[in-house]
């Protein structure tokens, strides 16, 4: 496939185009068309142009829209599934609920575009009025990763539009097809030129400046690792776009004692090995209290050991590759020091070759137990199928250390004790918490992280405050 630059309406390919390889396999699958800064300024041109019209659209014409890009998507979905598994590398099934899951998003906002309320403030004055008005903020630019590259994309597009804002997006790089192929199912629609553009580059820093340092952008919505958020911030800062930042994520999974070992275990294997291990959500420290370590430790190595690893375009594979060298790079140094540091292998621990495996970046999900604070993979996110279990005393002791990190997005507590649970869930410092629930994220709530996990919020009627202004109107009669 070719996956075209869309600016101002039309499909736009060009001179140079940069290739799309199968993490599974090493192959080339496709290409997408490399935009250069004439384009991008271009693009930003064009949502800027297409702005007033949009805006002035009513919120259920929006909605309209958006349930109709829905529909489209859904019609779409086999085409789109096999883009993700195939640049991306995730299993069917898991591509199939990122379809569904991005389908959500813009159902939710379809609606939510209705609910955009204002009010009216007693003035102190028996002829004045105060009246609070909310608008869109104006051009949105988006930038979205490869882990999941169609919902990211969604849980942008939606609450953008529905306020009435016009989007750059600016997919990863590793996963150019299967964004392009959304955005083809969105613009098949009764969407004007120029409100929705998306443009291709290998190197994003090639166009960073073009896209975030012009004074039209009022709004840059990125979604990827904390140390590129923070460059966005200082590339961006002249201007004094609003930001929105979902960064990186450092999770504490902990087990108590008195929890339903069976469902913690179920609950690990749902957050951990969703996406091979690459989700900034994934339980990256798993802490359970010493008195039922070993029991755990040996009911998710049972578990883990009987996952299939495979290209995920193989029946009944729930773990796939990585998604290029450098991932995979980091993943054997965080196991090797943890090993050299005292922890233990349970099972798992090395790389997958021969066979389906050639070519691709496979790792044996992995348990390592043993695991100490110090060690690499409890100080950094992993990225990656290890599953590193580390073992506390008590309450205190574990709030502290899953605290310790400099990130703060989601956490998770498994407990059956109802105090227990709501003095934990507290003290965590992280935006999500999800008690005896691996996976908290919904549409119709708010998504984000503490720290440096990031700023905003997505999801919920947050979401779409992301993309409005306050206005005050003070009348006089």
């Amino acid at each position: 496939m070719d996956a075209r630059c869309y600016v101002d309406g039309a499909w736009v390919g060009g001179d140079r185009w940069f290739p799309v390889t199968d993490p599974a396999s090493g192959e080339q699958i496709g290409r997408a068309a490399e935009a250069d800064v004439t384009l991008t300024a271009a693009a930003v041109e064009a949502a800027h142009r297409s702005f007033g019209s949009w805006a002035g659209t009513t919120a259920g014409e929006r909605g309209d829209i958006l349930r109709e890009i829905s529909a489209n998507v859904a019609h779409e979905a086999d085409r789109i599934v096999e883009l993700i598994v195939a640049e991306q590398g995730k299993p069917v099934s898991q591509a199939r609920f990122e379809v569904s899951y991005a389908r959500e998003w813009l159902d939710w906002y379809a609606g939510e575009a209705r609910r955009v309320y204002g009010a009216t403030i007693p003035a102190g004055r028996h002829d004045k009025r105060l009246v609070v008005q909310r608008r869109p903020l104006g051009v949105a630019v988006a930038i979205t990763p490869w882990n999941f590259p169609v919902a990211m994309v969604a849980r942008k597009l939606a609450p953008a539009l529905a306020a009435g804002c016009t989007l750059v997006i600016k997919p990863a790089e590793q996963t150019p097809l299967s964004p392009t192929a959304f955005i083809e199912a969105a613009v098949a629609t009764a969407l004007p030129p120029g409100v929705v553009n998306l443009i291709h580059a290998s190197d994003p820093s090639s166009i960073s400046e073009a896209l975030l340092c012009d004074p039209r952008v009022r709004k840059i919505t990125f979604t990827g690792s904390t140390e590129v958020g923070k460059a966005l911030l200082r590339v961006s800062a002249g201007h004094l776009p609003r930001m929105s930042l979902e960064l990186g994520g450092h999770a504490p999974f902990i087990v108590f004692e008195d929890a339903d070992l069976e469902a913690a275990v179920r609950g690990v294997l749902a957050s951990k090995f969703q996406v091979a291990g690459q989700s900034c959500l994934c339980a990256n420290r798993i802490f359970v209290q010493e008195s039922v370590e070993e029991r755990f430790t040996q009911l998710l190595a049972d578990a883990v050991s009987g996952l299939r690893v495979g290209p995920g375009r193989l029946d009944d594979v729930s773990v796939g590759p990585l998604i290029d060298e450098a991932g995979f790079q980091k993943v054997e140094r965080h196991v090797a020091d943890a090993l050299a540091a005292g922890a233990h292998l349970v099972t798992g621990g090395s790389r997958l070759t021969g066979g389906d495996y050639d070519g691709g970046f496979f790792f044996a999900p992995t348990v390592l137990s043993s695991c100490t604070d110090g060690m690499l993979l409890a100080r950094e996110e992993t990225f990656g199928p290890i599953a590193p279990i580390l073992c506390f005393d008590d309450e205190a002791d574990v709030i502290e250390r899953a605290n310790s990190s400099a990130y703060g997005l989601a956490a998770y507590v498994y407990t059956r004790d109802l105090g227990r649970a709501w003095r934990v869930s507290e003290s965590l410092e992280y935006g999500i918490v999800g008690v005896n629930d691996p996976t908290p994220a919904t549409p119709s709530a708010p998504f984000g992280g503490f720290k440096e996990s990031g700023m905003g919020r997505e999801g919920g009627h947050e979401g779409i405050e992301a993309f409005l202004e306050t206005k005050l109107v003070s009348f006089v009669a």
